[in-house]
């Protein structure tokens, strides 16, 4: 079945994750792809790895991770014909995507103001690693270095003299989510403008988008938060916990969960140190310390039975294969199968998000480099005339 962007064509001019990751998830909704890489290699990810797949290892994982539902032609942006041709596909699609360093696309004849002479419907995602104005607008911007940068390593990790890197690379990819919902904000507006705009968004951007409560606990309260290791910052009992055969997770985010958690592990919840989240979080070494004592009696299959019967939320903590594996994830559509052109049939990680009525949707495996030249061209041959 057609998604709810069946009649959007995005022109992908992106590479490497932020921006791929966006077009992807537009693509998941229906939308045309049109990926454009260059000849020479096309998207840098393509050569990201290990893991590399295929009879000649040489299919990155990393690469099938971000272009799913997409087409990919081989253009040359510096060549008159390359440029020619994408004059040609601007004229056609409602959404350009970039993520070149600032001014980049400019030199490559095609500012802002040239892209809506070209098409004056055209909304235009720009990404890029610290903003394209401001005292450091023109710095590159990878992942790692963004969360660094945008204080999130700060607060992740065992304790405040050691940051860590969130495991996933959630700077880029928060950085699409926010381009893709940002485009399709400006796909709304344009329906009562008849005019496209840019949206812009960054790796910094993104991160600063997600400090929530960290973010106002410095702004508002005055403090400067740090790593606290697998527990809340502002809640407890919520975070990892040791029993007789690894590790748990409980989250008693009220005082109902937390009586529920001390009646089973036979701590008095009324205590002056645990009456309330207040007093519970001011003494939570303590806590923790009474906690895993009462938890180390059992493995955790019988403690996530009892919690769960008590309603509390609690839960496993869970491997890659594990998750895919689980029933759960896969009866919520979190894992899709393609037929690659190579690899054959695949299952890849699928999109976040389901909407009543679409559950038939087909996806394509992410492309070679340039196998949909001849079509794509064919197609836009059809459509200007």
């Amino acid at each position: 079945m057609p998604g709810p962007l069946k009649d959007i064509v995005v022109l992908d001019l992106s590479r490497a994750l932020a921006g791929p990751h966006a077009a992807q998830m537009l693509g998941d909704l229906g939308a045309r792809v049109i990926k454009v890489e260059h000849p020479a290699g096309g998207d840098e990810s393509r050569g990201w790895g290990p893991p590399f797949v295929g009879p000649d290892h040489d299919i990155s994982t990393y690469f099938l991770a971000a272009n799913r539902n997409k087409q990919s032609i081989a253009v040359d942006l510096k060549s008159p014909d390359g440029k020619a041709l994408i004059e040609r596909l601007i004229r056609q699609s409602d959404v350009l995507i970039e993520n070149f360093r600032t001014g980049v696309l400019d030199r490559l004849g095609f500012p802002v103001e040239r892209l809506h002479e070209l098409n004056p419907r055209l909304v235009v995602l720009s990404i890029t690693g610290f903003g394209h104005d401001g005292p450091e607008g023109g710095r590159p911007g990878y992942d790692q270095i963004a969360q660094g940068e945008a204080g999130l390593m700060s607060l992740t990790g065992p304790s405040a003299d050691e940051p860590y890197r969130v495991g996933a690379s959630i700077a880029d990819l928060l950085a699409g989510i926010h381009g893709a919902y940002g485009v399709t904000t400006a796909l709304y507006e344009r329906e009562h403008t008849g005019k496209g705009r840019v949206v812009r968004t960054s790796l910094l951007a993104a991160v600063t988008g997600v400090h929530s409560y960290h973010g106002t606990a410095w702004t508002v309260g005055g403090q400067v938060p740090v790593a606290g290791g697998n527990h809340h910052a502002s809640i407890a009992p919520y975070g990892a916990f040791r029993c007789a055969d690894g590790m748990l997770q409980i989250a008693a985010a009220n005082d109902v969960q937390w009586r529920k958690v001390a009646t089973l592990l036979g701590i008095d919840p009324g205590q002056p140190r645990y009456a309330t989240n207040r007093d519970r979080f001011a003494h939570r070494d303590e806590l923790i310390t009474d906690m895993e004592k009462a938890l180390m009696a059992h493995d955790r299959a019988h403690w996530l039975a009892r919690l769960a019967e008590a309603g509390v939320p609690a839960g496993a903590i869970r491997s890659l294969d594990e998750v895919y594996s689980w029933e759960q994830t896969r009866s919520q559509g979190l894992l899709v199968e393609v037929d690659h052109p190579v690899l054959g049939r695949v299952e890849l990680p699928g999109p976040p998000l389901r909407f009543d009525g679409l559950t038939a949707m087909e996806h394509t495996a992410p492309p070679a480099l340039g196998q949909d030249g001849d079509a794509v061209l064919r197609w836009l041959g059809e459509r200007e005339t």
